[in-house]
């Protein structure tokens, strides 16, 4: 919820320069990210937008990861008003509609992406329908990238090839499904217990990353990353529904094209970042592979077929309806 700071006259008025001006102060958070890390980088900037954008109208307070609480409890934050900017990865227990972020070869290139998250897009007008109804705006997508499987010992690039290797997924719907669908044994495993797994050999890899998480964390236990591009990976941009509401029009407009600037510059920035890690993985001795469209083809096909029907349930059928219509 919006903090007005109210004097008697319930109106905080402050001098500058002889200009009088009434201060709206806003709260911004993410659930995952420092103050150094690129989602916590983000927000900041958002927050500086939004503040030399207003001329001093609305100061915003910003908290990176674990300032406020936990992920689910900073969420929960979120939803009752206490924060009113987010930079989220929301779980589906508010809605579990919210697992269309996680369908599978919904997009397969960033720019499929860009186009369906970006305002006006497909994909961005389901998700301000399924957010709304739980009182969030949201603004569009801030990615990490397409993810893959990282492996040691072993590595596949179709479907018969991944049927002897087993891989580590998010403990969550539908990641487990995806994984077996392109053909993997599959073992759904806490990212802390991940590097043990794979070390022990519990596990082959890990499957549902970016390379970056694969790299930085687990390079030393893995020998291949194959692109498979199974799930887009993205946080979102979000305001508050009631906390945006009660603004100016104006001051609504600046927030929603500060939020877009940001997304806009984070589909360049994040493209070449993965790329980094990529050249930073080979440059290791990771052996790197990007599947080809002929080789995407089948398990794209297959992986559709069999866990979209599945997602419908929790989904919704006009959402599935949709995605089928969109997918290329």
């Amino acid at each position: 919820m919006i903090k007005r700071l109210f004097a008697a006259t319930a109106v905080t008025v402050a001098l500058t320069a002889g200009a009088a001006f009434a201060e709206i102060e806003l709260k911004i958070a993410t659930d995952s990210g420092d103050r150094d890390s690129p989602s916590g980088m983000a927000i900041a900037n958002w927050a500086k937008a939004i503040e030399d954008g207003s001329n001093g109208e609305i100061s915003v307070k910003v908290f990176y990861q674990n300032e406020l609480g936990g992920q689910l409890e900073v969420f929960d934050l979120f939803v009752s008003g206490d924060i009113d900017l987010m930079l989220s990865w929301p779980s589906t227990s508010y809605d579990k509609r919210i697992g269309i972020l996680n369908t599978p070869y919904m997009v397969t290139s960033w720019e499929e992406a860009l186009a369906a998250y970006q305002p006006g897009g497909w994909a961005n007008g389901v998700l301000n329908t399924v957010f709304n109804d739980i009182g969030l705006k949201y603004f569009g997508a801030w990615p990490e990238g397409f993810s893959g499987v990282a492996t040691r010992g072993a590595y596949a690039t179709d479907i018969a090839g991944a049927q002897n290797i087993k891989v580590r997924t998010p403990p969550l719907f539908p990641f487990p499904q995806i994984l077996a669908s392109m053909g993997y044994q599959t073992a759904a495993i806490d990212w802390g217990e991940v590097y043990t797994s794979i070390q022990t050999g519990v596990v082959d890899g890990d499957a549902g990353n970016v390379i970056y998480w694969d790299y930085e964390y687990f390079r030393d236990v893995l020998d291949y990353y194959v692109r498979t591009k199974h799930t887009f990976v993205t946080g979102n941009l979000l305001a508050n529904l009631e906390s945006y509401e009660a603004l100016s029009p104006e001051h609504q407009k600046l927030i929603e094209d500060a939020a877009v600037t940001e997304m806009t510059a984070r589909f360049a920035s994040a493209r070449a970042e993965d790329q980094h890690y990529v050249d930073l993985a080979v440059a290791d001795g990771m052996e790197y592979f990007e599947l080809t469209d002929a080789q995407l083809a089948p398990i794209v096909e297959k992986v559709r077929a069999e866990v979209w029907p599945q997602m419908e349930p929790d989904v919704g059928k006009e959402i599935m309806d949709l995605v089928r219509a969109q997918a290329k």
